[in-house]
């Protein structure tokens, strides 16, 4: 039942994200909705910040004032999100009939990592498969699977040149 679970965006008023994460969830534990409302998440990147010559490390809101919410939309899911203080609506052309993320929205912003599986490693050929240098074949010279990045060093006008790659842009080559 939980495949049919999308993500939509909830705006909320601005600054009131956390809160509003934390109700739902809340809601959730309180009515046992558990497979209704799979997932609350508030999108952030963690960014260096120098300030009076100190350096730190903070977490910023990507999107700030929304909060993305996993569910199966029912009348009952709906209501407990609508209703949730400080939420102001769905995000859609009609609040009352929201609009859920596509799959490529959701791995462009980064809300959920997709899987991938590596079958090559260091030192094997490689061909490209997509971006500009489709078609390139090349060696695997680094392997960064947590960032989902490979560098393929490829010949390039006579010149071995190094590539910095998304894992699935590369395939094994075809013995």
């Amino acid at each position: 039942m939980s495949d049919a679970a999308k993500w939509y965006v909830v705006h909320t008023y601005s600054g009131y994200e956390n809160k509003v994460a934390s109700s739902i969830e809340k809601a959730v534990e309180n009515r046992k909705l558990h497979d209704l409302i799979t997932a609350v998440n508030i999108p952030v990147e963690r960014v260096t910040e120098v300030k009076d010559g100190k350096t730190r490390e903070i977490e910023r809101k990507l999107f700030p004032g929304y909060v993305l919410v996993k569910m199966i939309l029912t009348d009952e899911s709906w209501y407990l999100v609508r209703n949730t203080r400080g939420c102001t609506g769905f995000v859609g052309p009609n609040s009352n009939k929201p609009l859920p993320l596509s799959d490529e929205e959701v791995l462009k912003m980064g809300v959920e990592k997709r899987e991938i599986e590596i079958n090559y490693q260091l030192g094997d050929s490689v061909r490209v498969i997509d971006g500009p240098l489709a078609g390139f074949i090349g060696v695997v010279d680094e392997l960064e699977p947590d960032k989902n990045k490979v560098r393929v060093v490829v010949s390039m006008f006579g010149r071995e040149t190094p590539v910095e790659l998304e894992l699935d842009q590369v395939e094994t080559l075809g013995d």
